[in-house]
């Protein structure tokens, strides 16, 4: 009985293997990077300004960034953030960026230092991480809101 139990076990563990190689982990960038480009994004991992893990990506036109956050010594992240910004020649105003913090879920916005609009979306990738389909769906709610945001300040 104990074999077979053992045996079970094994075979288990063989066939988690294959799905944890699928998740998408803030503690490794590069699964990060092989989400995006599965999506159809260009991703190129780098570093921030403080060293940490940085992915430059685009959508919908406009480049946007994937930062990782919750890192010790700039490895093992976990969490991202979507991080897009907008340079417009007139400033929108802190009450059409309230508005869209008031009306809408998914995406926070504020204006920066130079009142430029700036939209952020946070995803938690720690304790395991997220199936490639479930981040794949974090990425169409991300350049879903990104199109929206567009619309809602104005950028052509």
């Amino acid at each position: 009985m104990k074999r077979t139990l053992g045996m079970i076990a094994a075979v288990a563990a063989v066939w988690a293997l294959p799905a944890q190689a699928q998740m998408v982990k803030a503690q490794e960038p590069e699964s990060v990077v092989h989400a995006l480009q599965q999506a159809g994004y260009a991703a190129k991992l780098g570093a921030d300004d403080t060293g940490d893990p940085m992915i430059s990506s685009g959508v919908d036109g406009s480049q946007f960034k994937v930062f990782f956050y919750n890192c010790t010594d700039h490895e093992q992240c976990a969490t991202v953030q979507f991080h897009i910004g907008f340079d417009l020649k007139e400033n929108i105003g802190l009450a059409r960026i309230n508005e869209w913090n008031r009306t809408q879920r998914f995406g926070r916005a504020y204006l920066d230092a130079e009142n430029d609009p700036i939209l952020q979306m946070d995803v938690d990738l720690d304790d395991g991480g997220l199936s490639m389909a479930l981040f794949t769906d974090n990425l169409e709610f991300w350049s879903s809101v990104v199109g929206k945001f567009k619309g809602h300040i104005g950028f052509k």
